[in-house]
């Protein structure tokens, strides 16, 4: 069984940063990548970050490009998502998410709440 559990998430000015935790546990040993969705009201998630896990590759939608920094520490089997210069469209649940086998997200967190106040 695999449990994803994010942290971090808390209330922040706009221009201000944060930074999310998702620790992995159970049956890490063949995830392919991980990566950060998110949810605001009234919308469908979309797609936030991702990474690779063995070699490091990352990927970002356009519009958080160039201010979040997506990364992962192997031994600790956790991701982090480092957010700079936030927006108050930023706002939204956070949700992280594993592939295990390289064909799609198969496991999902319950989400961290991230509210950027103007």
């Amino acid at each position: 069984q695999v449990q994803l559990v994010e942290s971090g998430g808390r209330l922040v000015q706009a221009g201000g940063s944060l930074r999310l935790s998702c620790a992995a546990s159970g049956r890490t040993f063949s995830f392919y990548a991980m990566g950060w969705f998110r949810q605001a009201p009234g919308k469908e998630r979309e797609f936030v970050a991702g990474i690779r896990w063995s070699g490091g590759r990352t990927n970002y939608a356009d519009s958080v490009k160039g201010r979040f920094t997506i990364s992962r520490d192997n031994a600790k089997n956790t991701v982090y998502l480092q957010m700079n210069s936030l927006k108050p469209e930023d706002t939204a649940v956070y949700y992280c998410a594993a592939d295990q086998r390289g064909s799609g997200m198969d496991y999902w967190g319950k989400g961290t709440l991230v509210t950027v106040s103007s």
